[in-house]
């Protein structure tokens, strides 16, 4: 399974992202510079965090007009895995793949700090190490991390199982507690917490580490199978 790292001008959660995949999972992957991005023979791309073009306009609302979001997009349809964490989130929300929008934490203050999340769907591509209902513990490293979507939008999520985490203790003021979705198909997950940066007992928690583990597992099981 190849993976694309793909860095937007601010981006500064590429190397940890590229540092799990690389080094502790020891999957094939590159740094893609989003100008020379090709991501035709990538199996899964990876949105990391950061501030791309400086939160300008709105967080991810510039990084998200570029040409390489035409390709995840694409990449996307196909029913390929796309991750996009914390500036990845909000760069998946505003470019419509993923719905809702990511706002100014409710203490409008930036947080960087353990959290305990709820597994609340363990049947996606992403999660099938986790099981239902069990707490995690991954880092949260943002400002605007505050998820908001209408009341319509989230009778949608949670009907199709679309919330997969949640927080215990709700740091930043999120509709419903929400700190990670998916896409209708499943394929495309945005969340705020780094998994990228609870791979090693080092960082304190290795339960981002399952998260990467049930892509790859996911993606031998039903892509590559059925190649």
């Amino acid at each position: 399974m190849k993976f694309a790292v793909v860095t937007f001008p601010g981006s500064n959660c590429d190397k940890d992202m590229y540092e799990a995949v690389k080094n502790i999972l020891k999957a094939d992957a590159d740094l893609l510079w989003y100008e020379h991005a090709n991501l035709e023979n990538y199996d899964a791309i990876l949105l990391p965090g950061g501030f791309s073009y400086g939160d300008y306009l709105r967080t991810g609302a510039i990084a998200a007009t570029s040409n390489v979001m035409q390709q995840v997009k694409q990449h996307a349809a196909q029913g390929k895995p796309v991750l996009g964490v914390c500036n990845g989130f909000q760069i998946l929300t505003e470019s419509g793949l993923l719905p809702g929008a990511l706002l100014r934490n409710k203490n409008l203050s930036f947080m960087c700090h353990q959290e305990t999340l709820i597994v609340e769907n363990n049947q996606t591509i992403f999660t099938t190490t986790y099981t239902k209902g069990e707490r995690i513990q991954l880092p949260v490293a943002h400002g605007e991390g505050n998820y908001y979507c209408d009341e319509v939008t989230l009778r949608e999520l949670t009907a199709n199982e679309q919330i997969v985490f949640t927080y215990q203790n709700n740091p930043n003021g999120s509709v419903a507690n929400i700190a990670g979705i998916v896409n209708k198909q499943g394929n495309v997950l945005g969340m705020m917490p780094h998994p990228e940066r609870a791979v090693e007992q080092l960082l304190g928690s290795v339960d981002g580490l399952r998260l990467f583990q049930s892509l790859i597992h996911n993606w031998r099981e039903i892509y590559v199978a059925n190649a």
